[in-house]
């Protein structure tokens, strides 16, 4: 790190992230085409591409874990401003070959209650679907907690689940306290706060721990999530924009400069921590005094505030989302 910003933070070259790759009981044995992994034992439903466990594949912080990484450059990667010190964002992929858990998540005044640094909420942008994907999200109108918990346990809750039909290039958001689940035939592609808590209501008898009570107490009966219809800018697709995330589709055609895919924001505000996700095609970031980053497809790289200038080149149908934290007021979601 021996150059540095007109702030004093060292810079740090964009690199690219390794995912790791999560078993689950709903998940599958061969990845391909998304990702080329096949699965020795297992099934693997979720490839993490942006968690704390995650190794750094490139540049000076080569095989550290990403929450290593932010304790040590934390102002380097997310700008002297920000309200927190560790990863803000965790960005997944999920495949689904059975159904997930319904489940709920909580906010972050519930999840700090319990002695966690923050809530879960996410939203999915849909990389892949089947005909018929659907997800559940949220309960029908008029739905009692009562009925939640009678269906629960006489195992009839699907009856009180909103069903919403997927298809590729849909968004959906979904806030804290939203009861939820993913039904297979969708691969979709899951930014949410840097949290993993679950609190599962109902798994259809695998043998997984649920959490009734901690799922009951964070429901919410009214809450915003659901489709959301993207905004076209002139240079880019706004996807979602949101508290505590900021979702776009970016064209590259040919080449784009780190500038310019921050876009009108770099005038408004100071530059912060960019994800930049290969969700088809190939593209590479390059820029003087650091070595090139391959930007394979389903692959992702971390963009520092304090970043040199650098390019991304489309190396062939490179499909560009760019995945950037908000902050909402009075933020205090810092890991304790």
């Amino acid at each position: 790190m021996s150059a540095t910003m007109k702030d004093s933070s060292p810079q740090i070259a964009p690199f690219r992230i390794d995912p790791k790759f999560d078993v689950r009981p709903w998940g599958s044995q061969d990845l391909r085409p998304w990702f080329d992994v096949q699965a020795d034992g297992e099934p693997i439903g979720e490839a993490w591409l942006t968690g704390d466990m995650c190794r750094v594949a490139t540049g000076e912080f080569a095989g550290k874990r990403l929450d290593e990484v932010f304790r040590l450059a934390h102002s380097s990667l997310l700008g002297p401003a920000a309200p927190v010190a560790d990863s803000p964002l965790l960005i997944k992929v999920i495949m689904a070959k059975q159904k997930l858990s319904v489940q709920v998540h909580p906010d972050d005044a519930m999840a700090q209650k319990y002695g966690d640094p923050r809530g879960k909420t996410e939203c999915w942008y849909v990389l892949g679907a089947e005909p018929g994907a659907e997800v559940a999200l949220g309960l029908k109108p008029g739905v009692t907690l009562a009925q939640v918990e009678k269906g629960i346990a006489d195992n009839t809750l699907e009856e009180s689940l909103n069903m919403v039909p997927l298809e590729l290039g849909d968004v959906i958001f979904v806030d804290a306290g939203t009861v939820h689940a993913i039904w297979p035939g969708s691969v979709l592609l899951e930014t949410q706060q840097n949290c993993d808590l679950t609190y599962r209501m109902y798994d259809y008898g695998r043998p997984r721990e649920l959490h009734i009570a901690k799922s009951l107490e964070a429901v919410k009966f009214e809450t915003r999530a659901g489709k959301r219809a993207p905004i076209a800018l002139a240079d880019r697709t706004v996807l979602i924009d949101d508290e505590y995330f900021r979702v776009e589709r970016i064209p590259v055609a040919g080449k784009r400069t780190g500038a310019s895919l921050r876009g009108d924001s770099s005038a408004q505000k100071p530059a912060g921590l960019a994800y930049l996700f290969a969700a088809e095609g190939a593209g590479r970031i390059s820029g003087t005094g650091f070595e090139a980053v391959g930007l394979p497809a389903r692959a992702i790289a971390a963009v520092p505030a304090a970043s040199p200038e650098f390019v991304v080149d489309d190396l062939g149908g490179l499909d560009l989302i760019r995945i950037t934290p908000n902050w909402p007021p009075n933020y205090n979601g810092a890991a304790q």
